[in-house]
């Protein structure tokens, strides 16, 4: 009988790629990674790697196998929920991957509130952008992603995914109210010359924040390339730039500025993602319920 703790690690190898990979994240050495699945192969009976240059690649064979792996996995987390949900309390530790507007915003009242329905069950969250916490999932290093989605593009939702929506946060235009920068116009259309704080070209908000820009005519001219809402906020608010952020921010962080509505009024649309088998968890449940009175409040 095939053994599942070495189906993973070949599931593991088509996740990440490559034998260290693979070691690093099951605490193995390569050398340990490399005889399980050797003796998965035996176990098979069929050839589930092939050399390329100095690492290896999975057969048909193989993918088909983990294909097999994922129900499997996904059955078990299922026999796990069910038996959780038969508990009198929800106990146990929750790993969640979030960025950072939501850590600010969002999660300091859902903890609390967590902490008084549920005393016993521990909450650990790690900061991190949506495409890391994305992978992190499938790697079964988290159990709950949030994740955002902006206006045109978006996400295709895996199988084997449970996503449920959080909210909608409308995106705005924020300028200074002093200095050099208060007499320009709340109008985007009209701020080709002015600098910009923006998120980096290669993550969501700042791609769709320079599409925003392109549409209007003018390509931005970035002065603050930065993934720190937090940074964005404060160049705004001393009078040193201007930038799209989302109301999340604003409301806490923009003060005193000048906040603007948007062409069309875009929002990013929040939401949470668990793998389905486990979506069911007490504790996933419990975690959902308490971040979606969060966001309501």
């Amino acid at each position: 009988m095939l053994n599942v703790a070495r189906l993973r690690v070949l599931r593991e190898l088509h996740l990440r790629g490559t034998l260290a990979a693979v070691a690093d994240a099951l605490s193995y050495t390569p050398s340990a990674v490399s005889q399980q699945l050797s003796q998965l192969e035996k176990e098979a009976g069929v050839q589930l790697l092939e050399k390329v240059g100095r690492g290896v690649r999975l057969t048909d064979q193989a993918i088909t196998l983990v294909g097999h792996t994922e129900a499997i996995l996904a059955r078990l987390e299922l026999a796990e929920s069910e038996l959780a949900a038969a508990q009198p309390e929800v106990r146990g530790v929750l790993r969640v991957a979030s960025f950072q507007s939501v850590v600010l915003e969002l999660a300091p009242a859902a903890l609390t509130l967590l902490a008084e329905r549920h005393p016993l069950l521990q909450v650990e969250i790690t900061q991190r952008d949506e495409v890391l916490g994305s992978s992190g999932l499938l790697a079964h290093e988290f159990d709950v992603v949030l994740g955002e989605e902006f206006p045109g593009g978006p996400h295709e939702i895996r199988s084997g995914i449970d996503r449920e929506d959080l909210l909608r946060d409308p995106l705005l235009l924020a300028m200074p109210s002093h200095g050099p920068l208060a007499d320009l116009p709340a109008d985007v259309t009209q701020l080709a010359d002015a600098p910009w704080a923006l998120d980096p070209a290669d993550l969501a908000m700042g791609a769709w924040s320079r599409d925003v820009c392109r549409s209007a005519g003018f390509e931005p001219d970035v002065r603050f390339d930065t993934p720190d809402p937090l940074l964005q906020a404060h160049l705004v608010r001393s009078g040193h730039a201007v930038a799209l952020l989302p109301s999340l921010i604003a409301d806490a962080h923009l003060h005193g500025t000048r906040l603007a509505s948007l062409p069309g009024n875009p929002d990013r649309r929040l939401y949470t993602a668990a793998r389905a088998g486990r979506s069911g968890h007490p504790s996933i449940r419990a975690f959902r319920s308490a971040l979606a009175h969060a966001a309501r409040g």
